[in-house]
């Protein structure tokens, strides 16, 4: 997600809204009416249960996750800050807390009058981390309520630091706070070196009002050589066809942003975004023609 991807994101969503508005029967519920997914055919070949804390800066050799995007571009309204592990009480420590099982990243104003927040990067500049071409990735987090807030699920093509070769971006949850009633699940193509080849698109999943801030549910993407297909609490709310660009391995992202072209003056604070675990799982072939229960 970068500057180019929020102001696109910001047109989408007043259109949506709109259309929303216009014909709800044209916008998805929270009980999505789609194909349930079930992965008996698939393996966990990543996961982060948050029983501990493994971030760093900017090292995936060593650590789990990196503190910022391997391109090093901040984004929407709050900095993301390095971790802050100093105090002996663990809730004051910025912006990731782990307690309970549960990660918190936590969005402050800071005395000075600046926001704070965090992100996650499965993988760092280097490449090092972890990515994969195919399968599916899954977050189960409860979203934080208030206008103002950004947070959002994503992957991202793990490219080296400079190359500009079209790549392909995977939001597979975007929510801004001010509209409570809906999400976003979207898809980019970004060509550096060539901007005038960007295109996505993207699907908007109404939902109950304050429902993602009240309780946790899952969210997840599906990616084939075929289709991207996403899901809420694993029943599918859509679907894209994979888009030739897509020849590199993707990474995890996870943040709490703020903004996203809407103001942040009546923003809760602090503002937390707590996720249960991550999860990424592979075709396993060995059960390619297992029978699913």
């Amino acid at each position: 997600m970068n500057e180019l991807s929020k102001k696109v994101n910001v047109r989408v969503w007043l259109s949506a809204v709109s259309i929303c508005l216009i014909s709800v029967a044209g916008c998805k519920q929270l009980k999505a009416s789609g194909e349930t997914l079930n992965l008996c055919r698939y393996k966990k070949v990543f996961f982060d249960d948050f029983n501990d804390l493994s971030v760093s800066p900017s090292n995936n050799e060593k650590f789990r996750w990196s503190a910022h995007t391997p391109w090093n571009g901040d984004f929407g309204d709050a900095q993301f800050i390095n971790p802050i592990d100093i105090y002996a009480d663990p809730l004051k420590n910025d912006p990731f807390i782990v307690k309970d099982g549960i990660l918190t990243i936590r969005a402050r104003k800071q005395e000075n009058g600046k926001w704070t927040s965090g992100l996650l990067s499965s993988a760092d500049p280097t490449t090092a981390g972890f990515s994969q071409m195919y399968g599916y990735f899954e977050a189960r987090m409860k979203l934080p309520p208030g206008p103002g807030v950004w947070p959002a699920f994503w992957l991202a093509a793990n490219n080296r630091k400079g190359d500009k070769t079209p790549s392909v971006e995977i939001d597979v949850i975007e929510y801004y706070g001010q509209f409570t009633s809906g999400f976003h699940s979207v898809w980019h193509v970004w060509d550096l070196a060539d901007s005038k080849n960007n295109r996505g698109g993207e699907i908007v999943t109404q939902v109950p009002n304050d429902s993602l801030s009240n309780d946790f549910h899952t969210y997840g993407v599906d990616v084939t050589k075929e289709w991207i297909v996403f899901y809420l609490d694993r029943n599918e709310i859509g679907r894209k066809p994979t888009p030739p660009e897509h020849t590199k391995p993707l990474m995890i992202l996870v943040n709490l942003a703020l903004g996203g072209g809407w103001p942040i003056d009546k923003t809760p604070n602090p503002s937390e975004l707590l996720v249960d675990y991550i999860h990424a799982y592979s075709p396993d072939e060995s059960k390619s023609n297992a029978e699913c229960k």
